[in-house]
């Protein structure tokens, strides 16, 4: 088992790379949901902003031709 961790003396080197891609993965997801989230709150500010400004209309029940 240790010969697999070790890889031939290049372990350190490749597992420090699996981790530091890991590292960046998950920093990558953290900052895309952030971003998502910061998006859908500014979607529901405009939003909100939209149909306050919008006249209201009386919707009339359209009759089948």
């Amino acid at each position: 088992m240790s010969e697999f961790f070790s890889m031939g003396g290049y372990g350190s080197y490749i597992w420090s790379s699996y981790g530091i891609t890991a590292l960046a993965m998950i920093v990558l997801l953290l900052a895309t949901l952030r971003g998502l989230r910061n998006s859908r709150r500014e979607l529901d500010q405009l939003e909100t902003v939209l149909q306050s400004r919008r006249p209201r209309r009386n919707r009339k029940s359209r009759k089948a031709i």
